[in-house]
């Protein structure tokens, strides 16, 4: 097995840059830290790092080493931390992967009070609309909006998800509203990833439609662009659209028909006894901000 001060000497070594500083941390010199990374690299068999006269690069098995080695070594730092009653604290690096859009606007305007209450936590956040492996991908957790399906994952729900069908009153005018389900096939349809039917619920029950549109895009923000710019009907969350309906700049069509609800925003981590004190405090820092009732429904 590795030795675990060969770990933390060769994530300091990438961390500072180079093994002279990393000698200067730990107390060693450099070519203690040069002979410590040898071993290492020839325990592996395989070059973890490119070195050259003026600079340290990892290679590409480095940098999947590297990001493992990060994991061990923060969850080593928190198991102290717990056995000596400082599981209160947030420490080391959290890394959280998120949808792009939702993450742009309402998690990255929300940073500043979590991060001023944990001075020694840092961040790492990766906008993402794919469902990430966070457990090949070396993420602590994820934020995620859909149905829920990894059953090896444990799901915390932070809030509701609810869409509506919306046009802006332009499109409106120019083409009058629907009035019925079967009324989508003459409208021009706008959706989201690729031609994804909307599940909808309604008072004939649920049913499934595939949207029929001039415009077909694997990004979400592109729709939400055009059906505010009038080129019509989408299903949207109103996470995403609460602004504009109540300024007027859309409209909700179909009222009585809205999009499926199971679907959810969860906050999502690897299961495990002991859950890291740094993704606990997150996961209740976004339940509190949002709750059953989220701020863009008010």
């Amino acid at each position: 097995m590795t030795n675990l001060g060969d770990l933390e000497i060769f994530a300091r070594v990438v961390s500072t840059g180079s093994m002279s500083a990393a000698g200067r941390t730990l107390g060693f010199s450099p070519a203690v830290i040069s002979k410590r990374i040898k071993r290492l690299e020839d325990r592996l068999g395989t070059r973890l790092l490119q070195r050259t006269t003026r600079q340290i690069s990892l290679t590409e098995a480095g940098q999947g080493f590297y990001d493992r080695v990060l994991g061990i070594l923060t969850g080593i730092e928190e198991a102290e931390a717990y056995a000596s009653g400082r599981s209160s604290q947030a420490q080391g690096v959290l890394r959280i992967s998120a949808p792009t859009s939702f993450g742009r606007m309402h998690i990255a305007p929300h940073l500043t009070g979590f991060m001023k209450d944990h001075l020694d936590l840092k961040l790492h956040i990766v906008l993402t609309d794919d469902f990430t492996d966070i457990v090949a991908d070396g993420f602590d957790m994820a934020v995620r909006i859909g149905e829920l399906t990894d059953s090896s994952l444990v799901a915390r729900k932070l809030a509701p998800v609810r869409r509506l069908l919306c046009a802006s009153p332009d499109y409106i005018a120019r083409n009058g509203a629907p009035t019925e389900i079967g009324d989508l096939a003459r409208h021009f349809c706008l959706p989201a990833h690729n031609n994804d039917n909307w599940k909808l619920e309604g008072p004939e029950g649920s049913l499934v439609w595939h949207p029929e549109g001039p415009l077909v895009t694997n990004s979400s923000e592109i729709v939400r662009a055009a059906v505010i710019a009038g080129a019509g009907i989408a299903l949207r969350s109103t996470w995403d659209i609460g602004p504009e309906l109540r300024s007027g700049q859309l409209v909700q069509v179909l009222p009585q028909w809205e999009g499926s609800k199971n679907l959810t925003l969860s906050a999502v981590y690897p299961s495990r006894q002991f859950l890291p004190a740094k993704v606990r405090l997150f996961i209740d820092y976004l339940a509190t901000l949002y709750g059953p009732v989220p701020y863009w429904e008010q």
